[in-house]
């Protein structure tokens, strides 16, 4: 049996983590006619970034992205619509078509969400540190923090350090919450210590 759906697609040059928000500002037809679908039938639709490419004619993406649940919207002073999703699981982009409108249809396969691991004692440093930075710039409520589950933490410093957007893509890309915090420690370092020279 297979687990493939279709779904529409949104490339970005950002990304989105499970259980992150992302505001989005739209404005394409073929954007809001997708909100619209997505609000009226309560459905997700894929966010995943696209790669840079120094011809224009060639457009292409990663094959990991996340799905997104709209939240909220608004109509903003200039008339565009604004959203704010979150994300809800990651899925692996099997292929990607074009309607006539110019929205992107693709194949999908939902990843796992991965267990609720919590984060081993080598990481304790590392869940006081997210602990002191999300306590500065509160963007998470207290109801939405979960230092007890080591991808909830991974996905919090991928999200919010100044990391370059490949290494963010790595972090997406990591199915095991214990490894994405190896990877992330040693970007985590260096990042500290620039900032404190």
């Amino acid at each position: 049996m297979s687990n493939r759906e279709d779904l529409p697609i949104f490339p970005l040059r950002t990304i989105l983590f499970p259980d992150s928000k992302l505001p989005l500002r739209i404005f394409e037809p073929r954007y809001i006619d997708m909100v619209s679908r997505c609000m009226r039938e309560d459905s997700e639709f894929g966010i995943i970034l696209s790669r840079e490419s120094t011809d224009p004619k060639m457009f292409e993406t990663y094959d990991t992205g996340t799905l997104a649940k709209i939240i909220d919207w608004d109509q903003g002073e200039d008339g565009l619509l604004g959203i704010t999703t979150i994300g809800t699981q990651k899925y692996r982009l099997k292929g990607l078509n074009k309607q006539e409108d110019g929205l992107n249809i693709g194949t999908i396969e939902r990843i796992d969400r991965e267990g609720d691991y919590k984060p081993t004692k080598e990481f304790t440093h590392l869940v006081e540190l997210l602990q002191a930075i999300l306590d500065d710039v509160n963007i998470y409520g207290d109801d939405e923090k979960n230092f007890e589950s080591a991808a909830w933490i991974s996905y919090r410093f991928a999200e919010i350090l100044p990391l370059r957007i490949e290494d963010k893509q790595k972090c997406l890309e990591i199915d095991d919450p214990i490894i994405r915090l190896n990877f992330l420690e040693p970007l985590i370092k260096m990042i500290r210590e620039s900032s404190q020279q």
